[in-house]
């Protein structure tokens, strides 16, 4: 579903409280090869010019987001945790909160962005998924410091989506990678990684499907999304594996004030 903004709206079934959207790459003023919506502050483009595209986004949202300082790892920022450093942007690649209004964001441009809701409305994360963090924890994380902030929750009544990222068609990757994921067993790396023919230890790697993996061993069953492949979309999407120098798009939900 899309909008003037281009908006992309998760295909879940969630609380009306719950409110989230993607942005693509259309719609703001950044010059090529950012053109036009690039929300990444550190990709290369002017400051001026991204600070212009996120005023277009902020105009869509309750408040400024909470804009994270992303380095591939899986740490998670909490209510606590700004708390104690305040709401600068500083070093975690997921967030939760409990707090209504308070705008969670993921910048991506090939990496995974996975948003998360209770089944009540009242308490969401949001993480960013690319294999390094996805290998090393990064949901479980988020998961767990949700089920922190809401006494009695379970993951049973966590839905996820699962927003545009490399697809499988389109990211090779290494032995290091495959072997990054060997906890998750045989039979899902099957799936997930698929030889190239002629090129011995180069694969074919499905980030959705490790994840939905990974969330449906923990007790998530109602995962959507999944559908999109950043690369292959280039009139929708930034993607740094097919561009080198681009944008930043951005994964955005929030807990709506009752009225």
């Amino acid at each position: 579903m899309t909008n003037a903004l281009n908006k992309i709206e998760p295909s879940w079934t969630v609380s009306q409280q719950i409110q989230a959207f993607c942005t693509t790459r259309q719609g703001g003023i950044s010059k090529p090869p950012f053109n036009s919506l690039n929300l990444g502050l550190h990709a290369g483009d002017d400051v001026v010019d991204v600070l212009q595209n996120r005023v277009i986004v902020r105009s869509e949202l309750p408040a400024e987001p909470l804009w994270l300082k992303q380095i591939h790892g899986v740490t998670v920022s909490t209510p606590a945790s700004r708390n104690t450093f305040g709401n600068g942007s500083f070093e975690a690649d997921a967030a939760v909160t409990n707090i209504p209004n308070e705008v969670l964001a993921i910048l991506a441009a090939d990496c995974m962005p996975v948003l998360f809701a209770s089944k009540a409305g009242d308490v969401i994360g949001a993480a960013h998924a690319g294999w390094r963090g996805l290998s090393g924890g990064v949901l479980e994380n988020t998961i767990n410091e949700m089920m922190a902030l809401s006494p009695g929750l379970t993951t049973s009544d966590i839905r996820a989506w699962l927003g545009p990222a490399i697809g499988p068609s389109a990211f090779e990757v290494g032995e290091d990678v495959l072997q990054a994921f060997t906890q998750q067993g045989k039979d899902i790396l099957s799936k997930a990684f698929i030889p190239i023919i002629g090129t011995p230890g180069k694969y074919l790697a499905d980030l959705y499907l490790l994840a939905r993996d990974r969330l449906r061993v923990l007790g998530i069953e109602q995962i959507t999304g999944g559908e999109f492949c950043t690369v292959s979309s280039p009139e929708r999407f930034f993607s740094y594996r097919r561009d080198k120098v681009t944008g930043r798009f951005a994964s955005l939900i929030w807990i709506a004030e009752s009225a």
